[in-house]
């Protein structure tokens, strides 16, 4: 008889134990018995570990998997175990990455550690294969299409119908449970979060956010008005993807020389062939139609912007058109205008940019594409896939958030549906135009920067550290990739490979060969660039524009969610007291306040890029080349703190060590329904388990009783 020495790891998750028998099989060129794991129920965050011995015949070979099976006794439970290590009597130890809710009594394969793609995997198990896999998880996620023209989603009935592996934490849970009871208390707007009246003056503005400040929000409050500002954060603000060097004005837009340079001393076609003249167009948001909001039409303008570098290496507004239709009653507005004038039209552009960026930028360009690369993964990819093993860590949460992003966000009782002049039928609008012009380029950095022609643009921290970022994830996916794929033929003949891209292009870009999104496969390059890109959408991207949501839209006049007056027909008609009546109500301005707020909040359970506390790699040299890549994040994290400590204004957002940045958007806050829903590791029914667990870690009720009758328990997540 021979011995193997079995070691099984419960997962670092609350609830993650099971009152169930588990048996455990392990299996090589034969099998062991069937035997089944000691019960240990520890109901505790750190790793419970179950040992055991196997006694076999006679040694079982090379082990390729074991297999797990759950058994009910008292009601249904379920089990996380994190993985099995086993030491042969030859003395090697196999390493079995699980990361897996168990709930049912099925027997679940789980194969070897070391990653193998499918035209080097020659494991044949009665009962298993890399095929059956995929197929029973195509069962689990499926395709669906909330609307036409746009990115199609996971199928999903309800919270509840949704797999537990992708469900929140309890900590997760638990956390935004207590945060949507207390958003608007927390700010100190309970009280007047139903008042739907106008400003009636700036200091009523100054007042809702004397609460919760940042370095970023005060001197946002301090320097909203200065065109300086204006135009910095076209660059290093929530939205730096839409600026865009000029070398030839639009057709639409006719700014003369002038209008801009009244002096004399410049020119609009010199200045351009410098190299100093730059645009921002909405054009996308032409022809929305504007949201509603408590009976009252609202207003959504698609503006251009001429932006001028100066010699002091600023970026200035010297041009701004509210519609994009040349015509009498559409001004081109200047800096030389009235002092109100000039105000109010840089108003419309910020009121302009939230819903831009909120819809477009951050909604469809991170979270969106990130729940289209997730599905395609789980569909198409056998957990022992490199591939898989790769980004698999970078999908947490991802798919419960887009879930309740589409019924808590962009539905008809969304929260931009009741807030934002682009709610209701603009956002799919929004959606559908800015699938069908975006491209592939436009989502890696580098080409993006260079099509943009702002490689040389000064101040722009977005650009600086976002190169760095691409350039250290682009070596780390490379390093690991061409280690599993020495050749393009060994590219082009994986099947599972190509499933996975083909239907990213078929289900996220619709088939549209204008994106210039791969179809396939067709060289190691190739690959490693589009998987650079999944990782640094899903990471750095989605810091970019998320994490700053209340640094620059806390102080409302920066950024408006809607307008609720139409912009002026002709100039020198503006004043203070239009500007207030053009503002969103009070009501509004709050729940737009908390609702950024949230965003902002980081939960405590986030994962950060390159952390990487699921093991799913166990070679030696992926492990090495994970340390490297966290190595070069942190380095990369004290020369960004070493030029922040210089700036008066620092960027942090792509800073890997800073809160914000976590791996995977759909981190913070979360769209949540405070009732009705069990938690996501439970079946009903188990409600004694989930108080006695409460007891043992000490939890108590947040006792928040009052709750805004506007957010009705809801926290929201953009």
């Amino acid at each position: 008889m021979v011995e193997y020495e079995v070691t099984v790891f419960t997962g670092k998750l609350d609830l993650a134990s099971t009152f169930d028998d588990v048996y455990i099989k392990l299996v090589g060129s034969d099998e062991s018995p069937r035997t089944q794991i000691p019960r240990k129920w520890i109901p505790s965050l750190k790793d419970t570990e179950s040992h055991l011995s196997i006694s076999c015949p006679k040694s079982l070979g090379k082990l390729v998997l074991v297999e797990l099976q759950k058994q009910n006794r008292f009601f249904e439970d379920s089990w996380h175990p994190a993985k099995v290590e086993v030491k042969s009597p030859e003395g090697h130890t196999y390493h079995f990455p699980v990361y897996h809710w168990i709930t049912d009594n099925e027997v679940h394969y789980i194969r070897e550690g070391t990653a193998l793609t499918v035209f080097e995997d020659k494991c044949s198990v009665d009962g298993y294969s890399r095929e059956e896999e995929i197929k029973k998880q195509q069962k689990v996620y499926c395709w669906d299409v909330y609307e036409e023209g746009i990115p199609h989603c996971l199928k999903a009935d309800g919270l509840t119908s949704l797999p537990y592996d992708i469900r929140f934490s309890f900590t997760k849970y638990a956390e935004i449970t207590y945060t949507a009871t207390t958003g608007l208390i927390e700010l100190e707007l309970i009280q007047i979060a139903e008042c739907k009246k106008n400003f009636t003056c700036i200091e009523d503005i100054s007042r809702l956010s004397h609460v919760h400040q940042s370095v970023t929000s005060d001197y946002v409050q301090k320097h909203w008005k200065d065109d300086a500002f204006f135009g910095y954060q076209f660059l290093n603000g929530v939205n730096p993807i839409l600026i865009r060097r000029c070398t030839a004005l639009p057709d639409n837009f006719g700014v003369t020389d002038e209008m801009v340079f009244s002096n004399g001393q410049h020119n609009l076609a010199e200045e351009m062939k410098k190299g100093n003249i730059f645009l921002c167009d909405y054009k996308l948001l032409d022809g929305v139609q504007p949201n509603t909001i408590s009976r009252k039409k609202q207003y959504l303008m698609a503006p251009l912007i001429l932006l001028q570098k100066t010699s002091d290496n600023k970026l200035m507004p010297i041009a701004i058109q509210l519609k994009q239709k040349p015509a009498k009653d559409n001004p081109i507005f200047l800096p030389t205008d009235s002092e109100y004038d000039w105000l109010l039209a840089k108003i419309f552009v910020r009121s302009a940019n939230f819903n831009f960026y909120e819809v477009s930028v951050h909604l469809l360009r991170t979270h969106l594409l990130a729940e289209v690369f997730t599905v395609s993964l789980l569909r198409n990819l056998p957990m022992v896939h490199p591939l898989y093993k790769l980004l698999m860590p970078h999908t947490r949460y991802t798919l419960q958030i887009n879930v309740l992003a589409r019924q808590l966000l962009i539905s008809q009782t969304g929260v931009l549906t009741r807030f934002a002049a682009s709610g209701g039928k603009g956002v799919i609008t929004i959606l559908q135009k800015s699938l069908s012009s975006l491209t592939y380029s436009s989502l890696c950095i580098p080409d993006d920067i260079a099509e943009r022609g702002l490689k040389d643009v000064p101040n722009f921290y977005y650009r600086d550290d976002g190169l760095k970022l691409w350039e250290i994830i682009f070596r780390f996916v490379k390093e690991i990739l061409t280690s599993y794929y020495k050749t393009d033929a060994e590219v082009q003949k994986d099947s599972e490979l190509q499933n996975w891209i083909h239907d990213i292009y078929e289900h996220g870009f619709l088939s549209q060969a204008s994106t210039g999104i791969p179809q396939k496969f067709t060289t190691v390059d190739e690959m490693v660039k589009f998987v650079t890109m999944v990782i640094f959408t899903c990471s750095a991207q989605h810091s970019a524009v998320n994490s700053g949501q209340y640094d620059f839209g806390g102080w409302m006049p920066n950024s408006p969610t809607t307008m609720e007056l139409a912009p002026p027909k002709e100039k020198g008609t503006t004043t203070e007291k239009t500007i207030l009546e053009t503002f969103p109500s009070v009501n509004t301005t709050v729940h737009a306040m908390a609702t950024v707020w949230l965003l902002s909040k980081q939960s405590s359970d986030s994962i950060f890029l390159g952390q990487y506390p699921e093991k799913h790699f166990t070679e030696r040299f992926p492990l090495l080349k994970i340390k490297e890549f966290q190595e070069e994040l942190k380095k990369l994290s004290a020369d960004i703190k070493a030029r922040n400590s210089s700036l008066d204004l620092p960027y942090t957002y792509l800073d890997p060590e800073c809160p914000g940045f976590p791996g995977t958007p759909g981190l913070e806050g979360g769209l949540f329904p405070l009732k009705g829903w069990p938690h996501p590791r439970r079946k009903r029914g188990s409600s004694e388990r989930i108080v006695h667990r409460e007891r043992r870690h000490g939890a108590q009720s947040t006792g928040a009783g009052t709750r805004s009758g506007s957010l009705r328990g809801f926290i929201v997540c953009l």
